[in-house]
């Protein structure tokens, strides 16, 4: 019997092109096949999320405009800023462990609370209102040390990667 391989797919939620190609893959009915691993693209983004201005505000627009114009038909409007990512992330980890099915439902609506409606994932109300399962506390020391390991993996790829192009 042939097994279909698993991909990991290191996404932030507040990447407007993790966003798009996590739709993508669920629109392709290949979601399935991934293995979603959250990590920060930003460790430093503010909890609670505060408005974005000047040029981080033009830089957010830029974002979310190339993202409409390569994905044309994505739901996706101009949030107001971008949150830390890190009790999304944990959130998303401890479900996933409960159960797959759901972990990963969470994940799409987390994505779209941000990038549909403009949410604050960062506030733990938001998150807990984005599912019904509930999650034990007692999980949170888990979902913290597995985040740091898939950080820890994407940096590592990261660092291979600058190597490599600088070789060829």
């Amino acid at each position: 019997m042939k097994v279909d391989p698993m991909f990991e797919v290191f996404s932030d939620f507040n990447c407007p092109f993790c966003y798009a190609l996590h739709e993508r893959l669920y629109d392709l009915n290949l979601i399935d096949r991934c293995d979603w691993r959250g990590v920060q693209h930003a460790p430093h983004l503010p909890s609670p999320m505060k408005p974005w201005q000047g040029l981080l505000g033009a830089e957010l627009r830029h974002e979310v405009a190339v993202v409409q114009r390569l994905a044309p038909g994505l739901p996706i409007a101009l949030p107001p800023g971008k949150p830390n990512t890190r009790p999304a992330i944990e959130r998303a980890i401890a479900l996933l462990s409960l159960n797959r099915t759901s972990g990963m439902g969470f994940i799409r609506q987390a994505y779209r609370a941000f990038w549909c409606a403009g949410r604050d994932i960062s506030d733990r109300k938001v998150l807990m209102a984005l599912t019904e399962d509930s999650v034990e506390e007692a999980s949170n020391h888990s979902s913290r040390r597995i985040a740091l390991e898939w950080e820890t993996v994407w940096h590592a790829d990261r660092t291979s990667w600058r190597a490599i192009d600088r070789l060829t």
